[in-house]
Order: C-alpha cells, then structure tokens, then sequence
C-alpha cells in the first residue's frame, strides 16, 4: 500500500491548483482523472478573469498559483475592463486558446516534483470513523493522510439538451456517479444546481462583415507578477445582438424549454442566465448582446457568450439563423444544461476542510460556486490548508480584508449560496484596497512563509516597496515653501510621471509603471483607504473573538428562534462570522456578546 500526503481528485481547475500548491510545499501529492485528456478542460467559455474574478487571478498568482501564468502564456486576447472607473472596480479579462491551455496545465502538472498523475474513477471516499483515509478507485485504492475532492459538475451530472437527458459530467464525458453517495454515508449533505453553455458554432460559417469588432488592449497588461511583458498576437472578438425574431423563436418554443417543462428542477445562476430566462425576465428588452468569441487561434470553435441554452436542437438552430451574421452558421456543438450534486458549504469550515469528517476537504463547484477563477482560488487554499494540517501548523485562512479569497470562501460558509455563486467587486466591502494592482503586497509576504514564493520574485517585491516608500517620502517633503508634491498629486489632473519634471530627486529614483500606479493610488484616494482601515480596525476587534466549534446555541434563551437555528446549522468560528449569517440580527450578535463576552464565558 502506497501513503500519499495529499490524494486530489479531480483534475479542473481547483484540482490543479490544490495539487501544484500540495507538491511545492513539499507533500507527496497523488492527482486523479478520469482522463489526462480533459486535464484544464475549459468546458464553459475559454476566458480568464473579468470584473473581480481579475483580482482572484492575480491573487493566486501572488500566492504561488498558476492559473495567471497559464494565462499569459495561452491568450489569445487581453482587456482591462471597467478603465474608466475607479482602481477599486478594474479588472483583468483574457480570451484564451483552451486547447494550448490545457496542454501547458498538463505539462506544469507532469514536470512538478513530489506529484503523481494518475487515470481512474473514484466512486468512494474511505475513512475509519470521522476520519478520511483515501479514496477507492474503479482500479485500486489510494490512501492520503488529507484527501480533496474537485469534481467540478460531475457528481450524478445530467446534461439537457431540450428533451434528451444523458448522464454526464461533461458534454461526452462520463458523470461520477457514486462520490455523491459516499459523502452522503459520510453524513454530509448535499444539494443540486445547474449550469450552462452556448452553442459553439464554425468561425468559417459566420458572416464577420457588419459585425462589431471587439479588439483588445494595445499594450496588454499580464496577469502573473512573474511575467514581463505579453508578446503574442492578439484576436479580435465579436459583437451581435438577438432581435425581436429571436425572441419571438424562443417565446413560441418554452414548452420544450427543460427550465420551463419542469425537467430541470437545479437551481441556475441567477447572473449568467439563459437566453430563454432572459427572454422572459427581461420581456421588455429589443435585443441582448452576443459575444462571438474564439475558442484558440487554430480551432475553429467560436463560442456564443450571450445565448447559453438547453433548448431542443431544431430551436437552436433556427434561433442562432436569426441572429444578424450567423444567418448560415453551422454548429459544431449545440448548448446544454447541466444538473450536479453539490455538498451544501454551510458544512464547510474557512480551511475548506468539511466539518463532519477530518481532513476531507472539498473545494470548487462542489461547494456551490461558478466560474474557472472561484474554483482555482478554492483548490489553492484547500492545498495550503491540507499540507499545514498534515504539519500540525496554524490554518491558513485570509479575511474580508485581505483578499477576494478571503470574501469568497467566507460568503460560502457563512451565506451557504443556494445558488452557483459568483464574484463580483460589490460583494467585496473594502474592494478598495483589495484592488487587483497591488494582489502581490497584499500577499505575496504570506506566499513568503509558506515557501510558495522564488527568491526572485521576493527581491522584486522588496525592491517594489521601497521604491514606493522613497517615492511617497520625497512626495511630502515641502514644494515652493507652500505646498508638497502629494498635495498636488491629489488634484485629479495631476500625474506623478509630470510632478518628476519638477523634481530631480524623484527622476533619481527611475520609477518604472507600477511603480508610479501604487503612489498614485495611495496619494489620490489616501482618504477613502484610511477610512477603509479604519472600519477594518473596527470590525476586527468582533472578527477576531472566536467561538466554541461544538457550542449548542439552544442553551442561550435570549437569541432569536431563528438566529439559534442559524448559529447551529453554521457553527460559526467567530462573532465577526455569525454577524454575517442569514437570520442573525444585530440583536443577536449584542446577546452572544454579553453571553460569551461581558458573561466571560470563555469560548
């Protein structure tokens, strides 16, 4: 019998990341697949980042991931989205060739050390009591002192496609149809969502002309900290819109619809609808946009981001041929909607270890989230926190305050999503300072102590920080008697880059771009990031008070019914958690005070 450290199943995108993060900490690490062929697999749109999901990228980039690298190395086309707000709500988007991507996962995964692929179906989780031992295989057993199950939509997935329903995890793919089964032994519980994809159609068959292009930036900005510049060439995008003959298709075809016949009965994501929920939530609205996006710079697969659908072939068919420049298209793969298991996070603690079984972690679209990104944030920090629980170490968990990282997975445990969850900057309450410019010092000194970060990459950060040190002293020394440069940096107008024509020791320093991006930041919105600190300060002081894992709240009479059925289902692990429940109000969080602070009841 061979001992792994860690056993990762599932090879998506929180697979990779959980087991590239378990291996370079040094654990023997076992991945499993059903197929080395579907490692990265970009089953939805093959893009990276976008408003907030940006700034996870960036943030596993500076905590030794490699979903930013991959980026930089596959994308076909860059954006910086929302450039005319503010720092705080920018965000990073690249199209990528899914098939390039996936080759360069697959060659990460096989040249890292301490990491073993391997080919096989997992249909159980084995554990000697409340305790995870390994998993077992259709082709042998494999034991870990730490197992983490990613599997994506593939346990007990259903595809629909109108009225046909295949077992599936993806589309020709089969569904793992036992795991869902063995965490429910386990004694945890489970739920059921549903996604979806457009129809893929051949770049060759559409009629361009007349079409918005959608070209990308011209000096395109990396994702990875470790990358210099972006030096492939890019491809445009394109924009189409559906009309009132579109719609009229659809409308006329809803009782063959699987969302409105009752056969599908998961709950979607309410923020990436369907195009036949579009059309009847918003019945008011002429037209929708349709993004004809390229799937690689040699396939060719065009992906219909706008029209995601599960309706009957035919209707497909004759809806996209009513779509300005697709009059012709010819498909190459019709949508479809897909129903899976998920384990309900409210049974999850911040570490991603669930609560019932000891060192079972789960991390991706099993806990309820959506999106590449989520997933690759989720299996980044399950790894962490598995190799330090197998060291005795201190859990790894990230605040509201640190990272979206830190957002995401404390909205799982404490919000338990009844839907696929989905990131967005406003979820972010101090999204300010959580800006995707500065994910390397926010974390890249914890990156530091786990040994997740290479001496180069640590030189530059302190070179970084001093640099913007030196630059903000010589900003507050005094100019012209009156005034000192940080006080006109202020004025909106005002640029760094021209305040160095008026300072000679600030053309000393030679800043380079991001340099110059950071003071900037600091200068002009010194008074919104105090403040922000400020709140910070404040809610640490309930955030850090922490509370009895195992505590019966039926004991406290003063608490609400529902905030003590709340606080039981949870188990929150602070005040600051359990303020931030559904259910539970301020009154509430005023009684656990006096009981668990002014009572002294030590938690």
């Amino acid at each position: 019998m061979v001992l792994y450290d860690v056993v990762v199943v599932g090879a998506g995108h929180a697979g990779i990341e959980a087991a590239l993060v378990s291996a370079r900490m040094g654990c023997q690490t076992l991945l499993l697949t059903i197929s080395f062929d579907t490692i990265a697999q970009m089953s939805c749109n093959p893009a990276i980042g976008g408003l907030a999901k940006g700034q996870l990228v960036r943030e596993i980039d500076a905590l030794g991931g490699e979903m930013a690298k991959a980026t930089d190395a596959t994308g076909i086309q860059f954006r910086m989205l929302n450039t005319g707000k503010g720092p705080a709500v920018q965000s990073l988007r690249a199209q990528c060739d899914k098939k390039q991507y996936h080759l360069y996962m697959k060659k990460v995964l096989k040249n890292q050390d301490n990491l073993i692929l391997q080919e096989d179906m997992v249909n159980e989780i084995m554990a000697k009591g409340n305790c995870a031992v390994g998993v077992k295989g259709k082709k042998e057993s494999y034991y870990g002192k730490a197992v983490i199950i990613t599997t994506g939509t593939f346990m007990k997935g259903l595809i629909h496609i109108g009225e046909d329903k295949t077992k599936g995890g993806r589309i020709n793919e089969p569904s793992a149809e036992n795991i869902s089964d063995s965490l429910v032994k386990l004694g945890l519980e489970l739920g059921r969502l549903k996604t979806g994809t457009p129809p893929r159609l051949d770049t060759k068959s559409i009629d361009y002309p007349g079409l918005i292009e959608q070209p990308g930036d011209e000096m395109p900005k990396p994702f990875s900290f470790s990358t210099e510049k972006i030096i492939q060439k890019q491809i445009p995008c394109y924009i189409t819109h559906t009309n009132n003959k579109t719609h009229e298709i659809i409308r006329k075809n809803l009782d063959r619809a699987p969302l409105y016949t009752g056969q599908i009965k998961a709950i979607g994501p309410r923020y990436c609808p369907s195009i036949e929920d579009k059309i009847v939530r918003f019945a008011g609205r002429e037209q929708h946009q349709v993004f004809l996006e390229p799937e690689g710079r040699k396939i060719p697969e065009v992906y219909c981001n706008g029209i995601s659908t599960s309706l009957p072939k035919d209707v497909q068919e004759e809806m996209v041929h009513s779509i300005e420049g697709l009059e012709d298209a010819e498909f190459i793969r019709y949508g479809y909607a897909i129903e899976y298991d998920v384990v309900l996070p409210h049974q999850i603690k911040p570490t991603l270890e669930t609560k019932k079984v000891e060192n079972l972690f789960v991390a991706g679209q099993i806990n309820g989230t959506s999106g590449y990104e989520e997933a690759g944030a989720q299996g980044l920090m399950a790894g962490i926190n598995a190799v330090l629980k197998i060291r005795n170490d201190p859990s790894f968990i990230l605040g509201r305050d640190e990272a979206y990282i830190g957002v995401l997975i404390d909205d799982l445990v404490t919000l338990g999503p009844t839907e696929p969850y989905r990131m967005f900057t406003s979820r972010a309450e101090y999204r300010l300072l959580l800006r995707s410019d500065n994910a390397d010092r926010r974390l890249m000194p914890y990156a530091n102590k786990l040994g997740l970060l290479d001496r180069a990459l640590k030189k530059r950060l302190d070179n970084k920080e001093r640099l913007i040190r030196d630059t903000l002293n010589v900003l507050s020394r005094t100019f012209k008697g009156t005034k000192n440069l940080k006080t006109l940096l202020k004025q909106p107008e005002i640029t760094l880059k021209e305040l160095e024509h008026k300072s000679a020791p600030l053309r000393k320093l030679k800043l380079t771009d991001d340099i110059r991006e950071q003071v900037e930041i600091e200068a002009k919105y010194e008074g919104y990031i105090q403040r922000q600190l400020r709140q910070i300060e404040k809610a640490r002081k309930m955030e850090d008070y922490p509370l009895p894992p195992g505590f019966d709240y039926g004991k406290i009479g003063h608490l609400s019914k529902e905030a003590r059925t709340q606080l039981n289902k949870f188990k929150p692990a602070s005040l600051g958690q359990a303020s931030r429940i559904a259910g539970v109000s301020p009154a509430d969080i005023t009684v656990l005070m006096v009981y668990f602070l002014y009572g002294r009841r030590a938690p």
